[in-house]
C-alpha cells in the first residue's frame, strides 16, 4: 500500500465526524497512512420526515456507498444499525470493530430515572421499537407514559427536555459516549426493558470489495465477538423482511463460565407501538464460530416469531 492518504467517507453530523474521527485514527495506526475524512451529505440528513414515513433503510448510507462505488472515497464509516440487511456485491463490511455499550439511554428533566417520571410523562423518541417497549413495559407496571415522535440530532433531542416540551428523550449510549455526553444521562434503560436496535452500538467500516489490500488492513481493527454478535441480530431483521425503522429489537450477547466465553444468547422482540401486542423470545447456543453459524443463530429465531404472528405487528414489511 503506498503512503498516499485514505479518503474516510463519512456524514455530517456531530455524532458521525466524532466516531469517523475515532476510526480515522485507528486505521493511522494500524495502516501507517494519513486518512483524510470526506464529509457526504445523506438523504436522512437533509429530510425533515420522520424515519418511519421516508422508510428508515439505507437513508442515512446510500450517498457514502455511491462514492465508494464511485471511488470518490475509499472506505466509509456507519453506524451499523443504519444499514440495510442485505449487503451489494461490490461492497464489503471489511471490519466492525468492537462494540461499544449497546444500551438505550433515557436523558429527563430533574435527573428522573424511567420509573420515577411523574404520570402522563412525554417521552420523545423517534424509534418505533423504542415506542413499543416502553409502552409494553408502562402498560405491565403501571406507569403512564406518552411517546412523542421527534426528530434531528443530539443537541436538538436534548432541548426539547432543557426547554421543557418533554419530560424525556430516549438515546443511545454509544452515541453519547463518542461525542463525549454521556454523563448527561439520568437513566441506562436496561435490555431487560428495551432491547436495542439489531447491531446498535457497533461501527461499520466498509469499503469496496476488489480493494484486497485494504479489506486486508482494515480487518487488523475486526472483532470476531461483535461480528459474531452482529451477524446473528442483522440476520434476524433480515429474515423478519423488517428495515432499519421497524418496531424490532435484538441482541446477542455472550455467556461466560469461568475464564471462558460458553455460549451466545439472542434476544429479540417486535411490537405494535402503543406496546399492546409483542412477541419477545431468545435463544442460546455454542457461540458461532463461523458467519453462517451467526446467520443460522438469527434466522432460526426470527422462523418462531415469524411462527407466533410477528408478521402482523410490523405494519408494512421491507422487501
Amino acid at each position: 500500500m503506498s503512503d498516499k492518504a485514505l479518503r474516510l467517507g463519512t456524514r455530517r453530523s456531530k455524532l458521525a465526524m466524532a466516531q469517523s474521527g475515532q476510526v480515522a485514527e485507528a486505521v493511522r495506526r494500524v495502516t501507517g497512512r494519513p486518512v483524510e475524512l470526506v464529509e457526504i451529505t445523506t438523504y436522512g440528513d437533509t429530510s425533515r420526515e420522520h424515519l418511519a414515513q421516508i422508510g428508515g433503510t439505507g437513508v442515512f448510507v446510500t450517498a457514502l456507498r455511491d462514492a465508494l462505488v464511485r471511488g470518490e472515497v475509499d472506505f466509509a464509516v456507519h453506524s451499523l444499525k443504519d444499514l440495510p440487511t442485505a449487503e451489494p456485491e461490490d461492497l464489503v463490511l471489511a471490519a466492525l470493530p468492537v462494540r461499544e455499550d449497546p444500551r438505550d439511554v433515557l436523558v429527563a428533566r430533574d435527573e428522573l430515572k424511567f420509573t420515577d417520571l411523574p404520570r402522563g410523562a412525554r417521552i420523545g423518541t423517534g424509534s418505533p421499537r423504542r415506542m413499543a417497549q416502553l409502552n409494553a413495559y408502562a402498560r405491565a407496571h403501571g406507569l403512564d407514559i406518552e411517546t412523542v415522535p421527534i426528530r434531528g440530532n443530539v443537541d436538538t433531542r436534548i432541548r426539547y427536555v432543557r426547554d421543557g416540551e418533554l419530560d424525556a428523550v430516549v438515546l443511545a449510549a454509544a452515541g453519547l459516549r463518542r461525542i463525549g455526553r454521556i454523563e448527561e444521562v439520568t437513566d441506562f434503560l436496561s435490555v431487560d426493558t428495551v432491547l436495542p436496535a439489531p447491531g446498535q452500538g457497533a461501527l461499520a467500516i466498509e469499503c469496496a470489495a476488489q480493494r484486497a489490500d485494504l479489506i486486508a488492513a482494515l480487518g487488523e481493527l475486526d472483532d470476531p465477538f461483535t461480528r459474531a454478535a452482529v451477524t446473528a441480530e442483522r440476520s434476524l431483521l433480515a429474515a423478519l423482511e423488517a428495515g432499519c425503522s421497524a418496531p424490532v429489537g435484538a441482541l446477542a450477547d455472550l455467556l461466560e463460565g469461568g475464564q471462558f466465553v460458553k455460549e451466545m444468547r439472542l434476544r429479540a422482540v417486535v411490537g405494535t407501538t402503543d406496546g399492546t401486542r409483542m412477541v419477545q423470545l431468545s435463544t442460546t447456543g455454542p457461540v458461532p464460530q463461523t458467519h453462517e453459524g451467526a446467520l443460522a443463530l438469527g434466522g432460526e429465531l426470527a422462523t418462531e416469531m415469524l411462527a407466533q404472528g410477528a408478521a402482523g405487528l410490523m405494519g408494512e414489511r421491507a422487501h
